[in-house]
């Protein structure tokens, strides 16, 4: 028997719309301003609240930078790639979807990566939630490698270790920056190029449909 959710009521409709405002205006300003240069002053004038409601919602800066971050690592996108991953027979179509998938995170996500990769070096805490997020972020393509692998598509000698070490190098943190803000290439024109790349890296002849 499906039981029906109760209505949230008007008080946590209110606190949900608060911590909504707060970390958005944690995201604006951290893009903006940086996030050693963002008080939790500023925040709370952002979000309309006060300072106190900042540290009692989300206990703080770090505690922004973390929520954010999370969003980002658990995304429904990544669940919903692999288990279309998990389905596909044809290994370039694995390759696209990652590509794809990469690249709308990348999108969506661009200022949280910066935020956090520029901040990291310099915040041990930070340095640390970095770390989280990166392992979450390769072990996304370890069920890539093994689809990969299960298909009979990866070349000689590149076992589903080397292969998540390929995918990571190429739809990790730096491809996409280095390609979009750095070279000026479209979104799209990036992912195409990168899912080729780690098709002729990856894919035995066999496996790229040649």
């Amino acid at each position: 028997m499906t039981t029906t959710p109760r209505p949230m009521t008007r008080r946590q409709e209110y606190a949900q719309a608060t911590r909504q405002a707060i970390v958005q205006a944690a995201r604006k300003l951290f893009a903006e301003r940086g996030y050693f240069a963002t008080k939790v002053d500023d925040i709370a004038a952002e979000a309309r609240v006060a300072p106190a409601t900042v540290y009692a919602v989300t206990g703080g800066k770090q505690g922004l930078l973390g929520e954010l971050i999370t969003t980002w690592t658990t995304d429904r996108i990544v669940e919903a790639t692999l288990s279309r991953i998990a389905e596909a027979t044809d290994p370039d179509e694995v390759l696209d979807e990652v590509a794809t998938a990469s690249r709308r995170m990348r999108e969506e996500f661009a200022d949280v990566i910066r935020v956090m990769l520029a901040t990291a070096p310099h915040d041990q805490a930070v340095a640390g939630q970095l770390a989280t997020a990166t392992a979450v972020y390769r072990a996304a393509f370890v069920p890539v490698a093994e689809r990969l692998a299960q298909l009979g598509a990866l070349r000689d000698g590149i076992d589903t270790g080397h292969a998540v070490d390929v995918l990571w190098f190429y739809f990790g943190y730096s491809s996409y920056f280095t390609l979009h803000d750095d070279n000026g290439w479209s979104y799209q024109r990036a992912e195409r190029w990168l899912a080729g790349q780690a098709r002729r890296e990856l894919l035995s002849p066999r496996g790229t449909g040649s």
